[in-house]
This record gives structure tokens, C-alpha cells and sequence, in this order.
């Protein structure tokens, strides 16, 4: 068994090695049909770019500096998500006064939220508006989701046998409301990083990947733009691959087997 599983692994990596290596040829066919640098750079170039960003100091201040901004929209986004589904699921008055909020922040363009972000607050602050932004509505379905889903019977359990509000909370809601609390934070990761980037690069933030990305724009400097593309999207699939190990951590103490 041990070995069949052994066998699988091994099959399921060299897939995804041989899918890296076909689009890496077909971005180096590309680059020998177009000839010019301005336009597209080759897989060796923006490497060897990647190398030499790394070796300054700043290369690392830079990216540290975008995750810490995005990743605190997004934990007071999972805060408030949470808080707010609490109060509207207790509520129904309040759910009908804030339900039309949260329908706006869904449906309205992440450009147009910048934009307006860019006129209520200073700049080195939009990726935190945008990435709180894009969690919240996240957050909130599926923790109201969860909660108005929790099964009846246990609830009227715990109120026979005296558990209390905190004790049900812990007992019942919890277990209850994990599933769709994981489900949204793993998904709700990808999505925040990308909006905060574009924040970053339509605010023109110091010292951040998107204000990297807009410089390299500006000066048409290629092999700088597709190298920090490069890094987004290595640090994108980072932040998600370790959200999913805490979620399975987290899911594991409340019995939760969907990820």
C-alpha cells in the first residue's frame, strides 16, 4: 500500500514538473519568435533578474512590506466577517441593515474601491482597505452560512443540559461553523493577495511589489516587470499552500475533513 501511495506521489510531481517545463518552452519559443526584449523576456532572463533583486536588502524589505499590509487587511477582514455574522444571524434587523452593504462590497470592481480608497486615505494604506474589503463578504457568507445551518437538535441538547451561551458557542457553533470558516479563509487568501496587489500597483505605494511592478511599467524596464510578477505569484501560491496547512491543523481539532 505504502509503496502504491509512494507511486502516485511520484507520478502526480513529475506531472506537474513536466507541465512547468512545457510552458517554460512554449515562453522560450515565444521569446525566440519575437526577438525584442521590450516586449518579452526570456525564462533565463528574468531568473537571472530574480538572482540579482534577491541579493539586495531591499528586495526582501519589499516583499516582507506588500505581505504585512495585505495579511493585516485580511485578518481584521476575517475579524469583522465573523463579528458581523454573529450579529446579523442573531438579528434580523440588523441583517437587513447591513446585508445591502455587504451585497454593494461584492458586486462593486475591486479599480473602483481602490480608486475611491485613494481619496478617503493615504496611499500606503490602500492595500490594507482593499484586502479587508475583499475577505469581508468571504467571511461573512459562509460564517452566516454555518451558523444558520447549525443542526437544531444538538442546540436544543445543549439548552436541555444546561450548557450556557459559552459552553454552547464552544460545543455546538464552533464544530458547526469550522468547516465554512475554512472554506472561506482558504479562498479568501488568494483573492486578497491579488486585490492588495493591485492596490498597490493603482496606489503607486513606496517600498511594495505593486509600486515594483508600476515602476517597471513606467521605465519599461521588462526583465524587471515579469521578475516581480514572478515573485506575486511564488509568494500567491506560498501564503495559500501554508493558509491550507493551518486550515487542516485547525480542522483537524474539530473534526473537519474537507480540505
Amino acid at each position: 500500500m505504502t509503496f502504491i501511495t509512494q507511486n502516485k506521489k511520484l507520478s502526480k510531481i513529475t506531472g506537474k514538473v513536466l507541465a512547468a517545463v512545457f510552458w517554460l518552452a512554449v515562453w522560450q519559443f515565444i521569446y525566440f519568435i519575437v526577438k525584442q526584449e521590450i516586449l518579452i523576456v526570456s525564462p533565463v532572463r528574468v531568473l537571472q533578474r530574480l538572482f540579482e533583486l534577491a541579493k539586495d536588502d531591499m528586495f526582501w524589505f519589499t516583499a516582507l512590506n506588500s505581505m504585512q499590509h495585505i495579511l493585516t487587511g485580511y485578518v481584521l477582514g476575517i475579524a469583522a466577517g465573523v463579528v458581523l455574522a454573529m450579529l446579523t444571524t442573531s438579528s434580523r434587523m440588523l441583517y437587513d441593515l447591513f446585508y445591502p452593504i455587504i451585497s454593494i462590497i461584492k458586486a462593486t470592481p475591486v479599480a473602483s474601491f481602490i480608486i475611491l480608497a485613494l481619496v478617503w486615505i493615504q496611499s500606503a494604506q490602500v492595500p490594507d482597505f482593499t484586502s479587508f474589503l475583499m475577505v469581508l463578504p468571504i467571511i461573512w457568507s459562509n460564517v452566516s452560512n454555518g451558523i444558520a445551518k447549525t443542526d437544531a437538535k444538538l442546540l436544543q441538547m445543549a439548552h436541555c443540559y444546561g450548557f450556557g451561551f459559552s459552553r454552547t458557542v464552544r460545543r455546538v457553533y464552533i464544530p458547526s461553523v469550522m468547516p465554512y470558516f475554512i472554506a472561506a479563509c482558504t479562498t479568501g487568501m488568494g483573492l486578497t493577495w491579488k486585490a492588495g496587489i493591485a492596490a498597490e500597483v493603482l496606489a503607486n505605494t513606496k517600498h511594495t511589489i505593486g509600486g515594483q511592478i508600476y515602476a517597471s511599467k513606467i521605465y519599461i524596464e521588462t526583465a524587471d516587470l515579469f521578475a516581480w510578477t514572478a515573485v506575486v505569484i511564488a509568494m500567491s501560491v506560498l501564503l495559500e499552500r501554508l493558509m491550507v496547512w493551518v486550515m487542516k491543523k485547525v480542522g483537524q481539532k474539530y473534526n473537519v475533513d474537507r480540505l
